[in-house]
């Protein structure tokens, strides 16, 4: 069994990782299914998915594993997660998991977290085009990094890239977060950490903006791009009312290790679009959750936290825009990170093969091991296996009828 892809289930918490009040599989629960008689706008296929996983995980429609003390029969039920990148509890696993791989495969010196922002004006073309345009913000953006860190110190920087959607509201906000090495690799294949912490910001804005828009033109001529514009005079006209603002570049100051890097921005990397921990009300029809808003600072210079209240038929709309596209990659990696097989291991961190398994992520979550019973002290043994299908429970046996010890058979008894 994998156990890591399944959770503890405990009444008084929803998952593993802390209390939350509210679920957002429970609203759900209640106004789906009166949404999809009128949607607001069509529902595509991943998105029914990604709705019918949010609402099976963590119940008994994915399956139960109980395991049970030898000794008092004290039992622990064992919750299977949906895996849906979509799905908030989901989406927090992948990211602690992949944060403690990542970490590993990094050269030991400093990062920056950067972002690089569209310009709102491009929402409604990326929209139309999303698998195109969304492929080409993160390609440009890496290739104005990796070309300005080659133009200016000769190196070759690895890049972690993520791909986000939404802003604070939820709204589209089309932007990457990327980890990017503060030096790199020269040419006799030796790591080169970059001194101070200077950046041509006018240099890389200009940069990412000819490469994008080069790429939006060369889409257009070809055929390749969905638009309303009459023809290229129009089209070129309003990448120019575009530029009227400057493109959004953002760099925090390097940070000196991995370790360090990694724990700032793992919160951006895999989690889904909403936190759990954001919903402050469901209350009938209504749903309503916290946003940071930058454009309010308090005395200290700290965005001023404000409550969004929404009605299911807004709600569902508004959240499901950023259901992941199917077969598409939201994390990657450019510059040295996207092939590090032609170079000596000595030159990263090390532990690139850590796999954190499902007890090691209640142990450091909880402080107690799931599978030591605590009256007897010592490790329950797997039982049995539950799962509910059309109506009906099933119950799976193992049967010790394989010399493999890491084979396992199930007898179905209905």
């Amino acid at each position: 069994r994998c156990m890591c892809e399944c959770a503890i289930h405990t009444p008084e918490k929803h998952n593993w990782f802390g209390e939350k009040k509210y679920r957002l599989a429970t609203f759900f629960d209640s106004w789906w299914d009166e949404y999809c008689k009128h949607p607001k706008h069509f529902i595509q296929p991943e998105q029914y998915k990604a709705v019918k996983d949010i609402r099976s995980c963590r119940t008994a429609a994915l399956g139960i594993d109980i395991y049970s003390c030898p000794n008092c029969g004290e039992t622990t039920e064992v919750y299977h997660s949906c895996k849906n990148r979509f799905c908030p509890t989901c989406s927090w696993n992948d990211t602690v998991k992949w944060a403690e791989k990542v970490k590993g495969n990094m050269l030991n010196i400093p990062h920056r977290h950067v972002v690089f922002t569209i310009p709102h004006q491009l929402n409604s073309l990326i929209i139309r085009n999303k698998f195109i345009l969304l492929n080409t913000l993160m390609q440009t953006s890496a290739e104005a990094l990796k070309d300005w860190i080659n133009y200016k110190f000769n190196l070759q920087p690895g890049i972690i890239s993520v791909l986000h959607t939404a802003g604070e509201q939820k709204e589209n906000h089309f932007h990457t977060h990327m980890i990017l090495s503060w030096g790199g690799v020269d040419k006799n294949k030796t790591v080169q950490q970059i001194k101070g912490k200077y950046v041509n910001y006018d240099y890389l804005k200009s940069k990412f903006r000819g490469i994008f828009e080069k790429r939006l033109v060369d889409f257009y001529n070809s055929g390749r791009l969905d638009h309303d514009f009459k023809d290229i005079i129009e089209f070129k006209c309003f990448l120019n009312r575009v530029n009227e603002k400057n493109w959004i570049i953002h760099l925090e100051d390097p940070m000196q290790t991995p370790s360090e890097v990694i724990r700032y921005i793992g919160r951006y990397s895999k989690r889904a679009c909403l936190s759990e921990y954001k919903i402050t009300r469901i209350e009938g029809e209504i749903i309503a959750f916290r946003y940071k808003d930058y454009r309010n600072k308090d005395y200290f210079g700290h965005p001023i936290e404000k409550e969004r209240v929404l009605h299911y038929r807004d709600f569902f709309a508004l959240l499901l825009q950023h259901v992941p596209l199917p077969n598409f990659r939201l994390v990657r990696y450019y510059g040295i990170y996207s092939n590090r097989g032609h170079l000596s291991k000595e030159l990263f961190s090390g532990g690139n093969d850590v796999t954190i398994t499902w007890r090691e992520l209640q142990q450091s979550e909880t402080g107690q091991d799931p599978l030591i019973c605590k009256k007897c002290n010592v490790i329950k043994s797997y039982s049995h296996s539950i799962a509910q299908s059309n109506n009906e429970t099933y119950i799976y046996y193992r049967l010790d009828l394989n010399p493999d010890p890491h084979a396992t058979f199930f007898q179905k008894v209905a």
